[in-house]
């Protein structure tokens, strides 16, 4: 397989957020209706376009739900009785910024804290001379573990 090193990497394909959000609203992050209703407008205000939105509330609590963007994709999972939430934004194209869907999530949430980190997600310089290998999953790999 191929190694890519740094000083190969010239653009990235997108942007990728992870936030944790700690001391929310309860309320808010048990309403579906009310996370559906962020996620959209965490979309929008990143500059994303909103293909769909699938949520579900589990009981006795919490909430998923993802948003599924020409971009890539938004999405939540929240724990109600804890307070907290994980938002996972990822998306492509210079017009769209994941990190303000993440900012927007935490303010309609309430959080009173959160941690954020940002990926760029890099591909290899298209002036390598050949493409990376691409290798199938191993015996271990491709399974589902619980």
């Amino acid at each position: 397989m191929m190694k890519v090193r740094k000083n190969d990497v010239d653009e990235a394909v997108g942007r990728h957020c992870i936030a944790e959000l700690y001391d929310g609203c309860p309320k808010k992050l048990n309403s579906e209706s009310f996370i559906r209703e962020a996620l959209t407008e965490a979309a929008k205000r990143s500059g994303a376009t909103l293909l769909s939105l699938t949520s579900h509330n589990f009981t006795p609590q919490g909430v998923t739900a993802l948003a599924l963007l020409s971009e890539s994709h938004l999405s939540i999972h929240t724990w109600p009785e804890l307070g907290y939430a994980a938002v996972d934004a990822f998306t492509c194209g210079a017009h769209t910024d994941p990190e303000v869907a993440c900012l927007y999530l935490k303010e309609a949430l309430v959080a009173e804290r959160y941690t954020l980190k940002m990926f760029e997600r890099a591909i290899p310089s298209v002036n390598l001379g050949r493409l990376p290998e691409v290798a199938g999953p191993t015996q271990d790999e491709g399974q589902t573990h619980r």
